[in-house]
């Protein structure tokens, strides 16, 4: 998909659904990879304002910044977005940030420590994307390493919310699950939605052998 038609199908997206971060998050993805450190900056800040818990969007919103020449605008969004990837346990982001901050001579904040909480019943998870208790997935809601890394880390309330998000995707973007490249877009926004990195599962499904 050329970089202009997916600029065009997330600006009509976020006109039509304004309060749509993952609709953002993807606008300010597309303006970046297209050169437009502005506009992607400007995206990724309504995003924050939206959902002020993904810290995926913290980490490329340092990156624009940081590009255009806005350090000081950059540390303060990446120290916030460091704090709250770990307290989510978002390793990949919290990662990324880190070098970030480096990159820009700060120091990498210190987190403390928190008492461990109490047990969760044997069907609960602590959900990564809302940080609150959940019902666990009996099975996983896909084949593959992808669709047990979601089971490990996310609840079914959460995924039916990606559900009817995915449903709004597929409508706006017109696509067809027959079409591998569709499928492969449908599972890309799917992971932004939820704020995982290909990276995450990867190392994950490594670890869990």
């Amino acid at each position: 998909m050329e970089i202009t038609e997916r600029i065009a199908q997330w600006e009509n997206m976020t006109q039509a659904d304004p309060t749509n971060d993952m609709g953002w998050f993807s606008l300010g993805t597309a303006y970046k990879d297209a050169g437009r450190p502005v506009d992607a900056a400007q995206a990724l800040r309504k995003t924050l304002e939206i959902n002020p818990g993904m810290s995926r969007a913290y980490q490329l919103l340092g990156q624009v910044l940081i590009a255009i020449g806005e350090a000081e605008e950059a540390g303060k969004m990446l120290i916030t977005g460091y704090t709250i990837a770990a307290e989510r346990g978002d390793v990949m982001p919290q990662r990324a940030i880190g070098s970030l901050l480096e990159k820009i001579g700060l120091p990498v904040p210190e987190i403390k420590k928190t008492q461990a909480a109490a047990p969760l019943p044997e069907n609960a998870i602590v959900d990564r994307k809302t940080g609150q208790p959940g019902t666990r997935f009996p099975d996983p809601p896909m084949r593959g390493p992808l669709g047990k890394f979601i089971a490990d880390h996310y609840s079914q309330e959460t995924f039916r919310e990606w559900i009817k998000m995915g449903t709004k995707v597929i409508n706006e973007l017109r696509l067809d699950f027959s079409n591998i490249e569709h499928q492969h877009v449908y599972d890309t926004h799917m992971m932004e939605w939820l704020g995982i990195s290909s990276e995450e599962v990867a190392e994950y499904a490594k670890q869990s052998k």
